[in-house]
């Protein structure tokens, strides 16, 4: 069994039942059919490729803390203090190519296979004590996030989904160097995107708080079909010795309760109002006010990780707008218990 099933879905409903009790927060589940970009596919089922449209299939059960509303959730009492300290005049920042650059270099590009695709053996570096063992169905030409001469700084994540089996491969640290064809990564997980498990207490994943990475994208897909169905992911420039459910680790040595652990989950006041933005814009805010979005990593305050289109459809300026959200617009969700070993 991988580990990353050895956490059940009964613990985490303790800490988000809160969250659940409210139906008129809840949405709506019908997919939204967007057009394939890529291999074969149809609504509800995911094309195949770099980047690939899901059609409207959303991963993990519709109760998954990801896929669970949080607009009508109670404010966390100490949310006040730990936006105090989450940089609150700072601009909220999209982290991925646009126009006129669209460099592929910035973003994080994921790749989906079919269940026939052939696994790789994997090689860990570092965190191999909590990374799931290979093989992993890893093509080839498989995207590796940011490359050594244009990022330098990039995690080298690579994100594969298995559409036929509902798996998902993440490494963090990647590299397809060695000439047998297996991988090395620092670390890796793989998810069952049918069930609600995380990870073991205490363990990473390719991201620092344990969460998986791919789930909290944001997608040109989703975008283009007019709703962002899930949370979203951030990084924040310095977080707690501590995580809250959905995340299972953490990466600091602050023990200061105003600052944020991994795992928080904030969302984007209600007060603010999004119609003056583009359509586009429209979208990711309304995700933000009815998903929020998890402290996934630390990092530049405020930044939102996404997907680059080499094509130049996300409209251009998007980034520029982001500008007009800053962090004080933001509310910290009521947190479950606070894990601090």
């Amino acid at each position: 069994m991988s580990a990353s099933g050895l956490y059940t879905a009964g613990q985490v409903a303790g800490t988000f039942a809160v969250i659940a009790t409210c139906a008129c927060g809840r949405a709506d589940t019908s997919a939204v059919t967007v057009a394939a970009s890529g291999g074969s596919g149809g609504a509800g089922v995911p094309s195949l490729g770099l980047n690939a449209s899901l059609n409207g299939w959303r991963p993990f059960p519709d109760d998954n803390p990801w896929n669970t509303p949080v607009d009508w959730a109670p404010l966390d009492p100490n949310s006040a203090a730990i936006i105090a300290n989450m940089a609150p005049t700072a601009n909220l920042y999209l982290d991925w190519g646009f126009p006129p650059y669209n460099n592929p270099a910035y973003g994080i590009p994921y790749i989906v296979v079919s269940g026939s695709q052939a696994k790789v053996p994997l090689t860990f570096t570092a965190y191999g004590y909590e990374s799931d063992p290979g093989p992993y169905p890893i093509p080839a030409n498989a995207p590796i996030e940011g490359t050594t001469a244009s990022d330098p700084g990039s995690d080298r994540h690579v994100l594969v989904l298995d559409r036929d089996n509902k798996k998902l491969y993440e490494l963090n640290g990647a590299s397809n160097v060695n000439p047998d064809g297996s991988w090395t990564a620092r670390n890796g997980a793989v998810f069952d995107l049918t069930t609600n498990a995380l990870r073991p207490l205490g363990w990473t994943s390719a991201d620092a708080a344990g969460l998986p990475i791919f789930p909290g994208l944001i997608r040109l897909d989703e975008v283009l079909g007019g709703e962002i169905r899930h949370a979203l992911r951030f990084t924040t420039g310095r977080t707690r010795r501590a995580y809250v459910l959905p995340a299972t680790h953490y990466a600091s040595s602050i023990t200061d309760a105003n600052y944020p652990p991994m795992g928080a989950r904030l969302r984007l006041k209600a007060s603010v109002d999004i119609s003056r933005f583009s359509p586009q814009m429209q979208v990711i805010l309304r995700a933000l006010q009815k998903y929020g979005m998890f402290v996934a990593d630390n990092g530049a305050y405020w930044s939102i990780q996404g997907v680059t289109d080499g094509q130049g459809r996300w409209a251009e300026g998007l980034r520029d707008e982001m500008t007009q959200i800053k962090g004080s617009d933001f509310e910290i969700v009521k947190m479950g218990t606070v894990y601090t070993q």
